[in-house]
């Protein structure tokens, strides 16, 4: 199978069932959002973090690909001429969503309460895991424009809102392990 395949070079792309779209298209900006960050989320994955936010962050990513996928697919697409699923997956969203928000309260049991906004950064480590998660909001966004045109899964969409969750509080364990102290946001003052 060759990489290129040529049929892109006029600003079009193909979805799963064949219909052609413009590259520009609130879904395509969708997917490939999602798909930038599973990329960043590969190298968040990369740094030097413990086995156990590796192994996670891994499921994470997969769990990203099917994310992507529903978002290749046009409602009308999603059933073949024979009646079975196209994309051959199960309903997404409800495990998926129960078991990051299961991992958000064990990490946040760990953790002190939060009385202030903080401040992305502190470390390296950190502030990749907060670009995942604007990313990922970038990604809901797009989602959510889509939906006012299409209609989109619900458990993509809840599945991406407690994601960044998700992103947020690893970011605040991160600085926890790493001894990073976090910058808390302090208005200032009007003169």
């Amino acid at each position: 199978m060759k990489i290129y395949t040529k049929t892109g070079d006029a600003g079009e792309t193909s979805l799963f069932g064949g219909k052609r779209v413009s590259k520009a298209h609130i879904r395509i900006d969708a997917y490939g959002t999602v798909d930038e960050l599973n990329s960043y989320i590969g190298l968040l994955r990369d740094q030097e973090i413990d086995q156990h936010h590796k192994t996670f962050l891994i499921n994470i990513q997969q769990e990203l690909f099917v994310v992507g996928a529903f978002l290749a697919t046009p409602e009308e697409s999603e059933t073949l001429k024979n009646g079975k699923s196209r994309l051959k997956l199960d309903v997404f969203g409800k495990n998926e969503v129960a078991i990051l928000e299961k991992e958000i309260d064990a990490l946040d049991s760990q953790l002190e309460p939060m009385t202030h906004f903080i401040l992305p950064g502190g470390n390296s480590m950190v502030s990749h895991c907060h670009i995942a998660r604007t990313i990922c909001r970038r990604a809901e966004r797009a989602c959510v424009l889509l939906q006012a045109e299409e209609t989109v899964n619900l458990g993509v969409l809840q599945y991406l809102n407690r994601l960044s969750d998700y992103l947020f509080v690893l970011a605040r364990m991160l600085s926890k392990q790493l001894q990073v102290v976090e910058t808390k946001w302090i208005p200032s003052k009007n003169k």
